[in-house]
């Protein structure tokens, strides 16, 4: 008859979650996370057992690591024999572990990633610290449990003298959790537990005085202190790692020396990274790349071109290269079995707890061993009193248990001390050996009443734990290997950046670029000049200027928000490109658009910056105002419902202001009229207008120009800036140009000189070029004259400056070649075949 089969109807996902949490549950304790006791996972306590129970110990011969891997995987560990051998090979590994475990001899593997030879060629023996990680384990110190078979015993966690976890590290990867301790020095860790022990009420920040914090085996040099504050206080934080370096002259040339790299850094792999980034141009500057490491030490050399900038190099190499890294810390192990995230007193504390237990239990057991010792030797003591008569009746008894049974009865002994009496050699009757069995009685006596004594006073426990870690400390103690540099380090982009005068130019469309200085060339005067940059056909360059890559650009939206550009964050890129549209570079909201741009080299308290808004309002602000750039921008200008910003300028606080209306009046007054006021503030009233009325443009003006305003019919003319007297802020102002049928509505103010070009374009999209020349200059209420030719259902919606070569040529040692003639300019308009022409007087 066929066996039954039982069916146990169940839900899938009540099966699955139980299923998958016994499996994570599984992993996390028996494999990948470590013991905060002992700072073991399974794999590396069974490997030291194993070498134990060899007696594989530091004075013995070395053993073959196939002799090793075997025993443990047959004994205890039944994985794969590459699982037990790359443990054993990382504990051997003095750039793995700060204080290695495993004496290895033949080849580890290398810090270049090279592996290690095969387990039949190397051979391992313990090192003598791990042996005090196993010390007192056959003193019933610790718990063990059935090998996987059943067939022998395994201990659940070792005595372990020293807090492990904390001075070697661990790391690795459970379900759903991993952990990634560092490493720390064993003379700090234990002097932190000394102090503890007197100060079980101290802080995190009181153990920072002990343990300054990492100590990796590579060296290297740890960038501030507040990711080591953050572990500390909460178990997590992370730690910024740079190579140690110096500098050296080969060849004439400055060299960087590297000596020292990050923790799990793989070096090979660091220079592969480093020739790569030198052949994309990530990095720049370095004309050589060697490694020169041996025996004695890390030492890659990278060679520097002539008169480059080293701290630049270092930089970008920080920056790019795993010459820096960062190490994240996550203090997670198993406590009782449950994996949980212990801060840098938590963790000495469980040491400290479990220290007590193997020093109450390793008392317990020699209290146990001596009197039962003791007991013996009274036996043997009674019976030497009385040997004579003890060795008559003895000799008098049938057989040995007569004889016990005697001993017993007659001179009152238990079970155990009349078979040792029985089995007592004859030598042991010579005098001198009965005073050994005397004094040996005597010394058990005292050292029972020091074991109750230790058992009975926790105080008497925690001296032991002190004197133990304090002679661990001068034993195995050293010097750090990992400086601790108090300064926080942060990259900035603008560190990576050389500081160089270079060219930005912004079109009308709003795409920008930046191109050297140098891409300009000398020439002589009336030369023909070069392409100054590629656009579309309905586009023009309309700002220009010389700057340092360092210097920033405000960009004002219309909605009243100003954001930062630094000017290395304008694209470098050829004369003949487009450019970047200015939208993709800053993060405008859905509908923002950019409405003015001030260059600014810095935030001087004695510059300002003069808002005006098309309803008229108007604005002072000191530019310092401006000084702590914001990536997602930050209120400039607090504006009415449907007002907007008109335009910005930076000002010394002594210009003359002129506001243009649509309706033909400007108003010009001094930037004084208008008080210095803050950030959120909505300004005052710049001019006075009429309902159907608005401000189309505001400029700062010099006596020397013209002022040139167009009509949206196309008409147009240039009036002195002296005929526009002054006046207070707030007025009506004067006629400006007048408005009527033929003209329509002004569209445009715009200061201009002689030589300056405009760009006109139309509704339906024409544009024309014209020289600010041919503009004739009239009085203010002149109509003015034809300046574009519209259709009958077009009109003149907008004019640019294009930017001419005198608007940059002040401060920064360029001058224009030519002052008449349409080569003096910068940019391309239309068929995109102009050109600039730039020389240096």
């Amino acid at each position: 008859m066929s066996e039954r089969i039982s069916i146990i109807p169940t839900v899938v996902e009540d099966e699955l979650q139980r299923s998958y949490l016994d499996y994570a549950m599984s992993v996390i304790v028996g494999r990948a996370l470590p013991d905060v006791r002992d700072g073991l996972k399974p794999v590396h306590r069974r490997i030291l057992f194993s070498m134990y129970e060899l007696g594989n110990v530091h004075n013995k011969a070395f053993k073959k690591s196939a002799r090793v891997v075997g025993d443990c995987m047959g004994k205890f560990h039944p994985h794969g024999d590459a699982a037990v051998y790359d443990s054993i090979v990382r504990m051997a590994q003095d750039f793995s572990m700060r204080y290695i475990l495993v004496d290895g001899q033949g080849n580890f593997g290398s810090v270049d990633g090279d592996n290690a030879a095969a387990q039949r060629y190397t051979e391992i023996r313990l090192k003598k610290i791990a042996e005090e990680i196993l010390q007192d384990i056959d003193k019933e110190t610790v718990d063990f449990t059935p090998n996987f078979d059943g067939t022998l015993k395994e201990p659940t966690v070792m005595p372990c003298k020293f807090p492990n976890l904390l001075v070697n590290g661990s790391s690795g990867i459970a379900v759903g959790m991993a952990t990634n301790m560092p490493p720390h020095n064993i003379s700090e860790v234990c002097s932190a537990v000394e102090f503890l022990i007197d100060n079980p009420e101290s802080t995190h920040k009181q153990l920072l005085k002990f343990i300054e914090g990492p100590d990796f085996p590579t060296g290297a040099i740890i960038y501030g202190r507040s990711g080591i504050h953050d572990y500390f206080a909460t178990g997590r934080g992370k730690v910024v790692i740079r190579s140690k370096i110096k500098s050296e002259t080969i060849r004439n040339r400055e060299a960087i020396i590297v000596t020292e790299i990050p923790y799990m850094v793989n070096k090979a792999m660091m220079l592969e990274e480093i020739a790569e980034l030198v052949k994309d141009k990530k990095i720049q500057g370095i004309s050589d790349l060697r490694d020169e490491s041996s025996k004695d030490g890390i030492r890659v050399v990278i060679e520097l071109k002539q008169g480059v900038n080293s701290d630049l190099v270092l930089n970008q190499l920080y920056k790019h290269s795993r010459m820096q890294t960062t190490f994240g810390i996550i203090m997670l192990a198993l406590v009782g079995n449950e994996p949980r995230v212990l801060n840098m007193k938590e963790m000495i504390q469980e040491f400290i707890l479990h220290r007590q237990i193997i020093v109450r239990r390793r008392t317990e057991f020699d209290l146990k061993k001596a009197e039962e010792r003791a007991h013996i030797l009274e036996g043997l003591l009674i019976a030497l009193k009385n040997i004579d008569a003890v060795v008559q009746k003895i000799k008098q008894s049938k057989d040995a248990l007569v004889a016990s049974n005697m001993l017993i009865s007659d001179y009152s002994l238990t079970e155990i001390q009349a078979k040792s009496v029985l089995e007592m050699r004859l030598q042991r009757l010579a005098a001198l050996e009965q005073e050994k069995i005397k004094s040996e009685h005597s010394e058990l006596l005292i050292k029972i009443a020091d074991f109750k004594s230790i058992l009975a006073d926790e105080k008497k426990i925690f001296a032991i734990i002190k004197t133990e870690v304090s002679d661990l400390k001068n034993d195995y103690g050293d010097s750090r290997r990992t400086k601790i540099l108090d300064a926080e380090l942060e990259i900035e982009d603008e560190d990576l950046i050389k500081k160089e005068k270079v060219v930005v130019t912004i079109s009308h469309s709003g795409y920008a670029k930046r191109m050297p200085l140098d891409t300009y060339k000398q020439q002589r005067r009336g030369g023909r000049g070069i392409l100054g940059a590629e656009t579309k056909e309905e586009d023009f360059v309309e700002h220009l200027f010389v700057g340092s890559t360092h210097d920033h650009i405000l960009l004002f939206s219309n909605i009243g928000k100003v954001y930062w550009l630094k000017v290395y964050e304008i694209p470098e890129m050829s004369r003949q490109s487009l450019g970047r549209p200015l939208v993709n570079l800053v993060e405008l909201e859905k509908g923002e658009k950019v409405e003015a741009m001030v260059p600014v080299s810095d935030f001087a308290d004695d510059k300002f910056l003069f808002f005006a808004t098309k309803k008229g309002v108007v604005k002072r602000v000191e530019l310092s105002e401006f000084a702590n750039p914001r990536k997602s921008g930050i209120i400039a200008l607090s504006l009415d419902d449907g007002d907007n910003i008109l335009n910005v300028k930076l000002t010394d606080g002594t210009k003359n202001i002129i506001l243009g209306t649509k309706k033909g009046m400007a108003v010009r007054f001094n930037e004084i009229d208008v008080r210095a006021m803050g950030r959120g503030a909505r300004g005052v009233r710049g001019c006075t207008l009429k309902s159907d009325d608005e401000v189309i443009g505001m400029e700062a003006c010099s006596e020397n120009e013209t002022l040139l305003t167009l009509a949206e019919n196309g008409y147009g003319k240039r009036s002195l800036v002296s005929d526009y007297r002054l006046t207070s802020r707030g007025g009506k102002g004067v006629i400006n140009i007048k408005v009527n049928d033929r003209n329509g509505n002004v569209v445009s103010i715009k200061p201009v000189i002689d030589t300056d070009e405009l760009i006109l374009s139309s509704r339906n999209g024409i544009i024309i070029r014209v020289l600010a020349h041919d503009i004739s200059v009239f009085g203010r209420n002149a109509q003015g004259v034809r300046i574009m030719k519209l259709s009958s259902d077009d009109k003149l919606v907008a004019a640019a400056k294009i930017a001419l070569q005198e608007e940059y040529a002040e401060g920064s040692g360029i001058n224009s070649g030519n002052n008449s003639g349409s080569n003096n300019k910068i940019g391309s308009v239309s068929n995109g075949t102009d050109s600039v022409d730039l020389k240096k007087e």
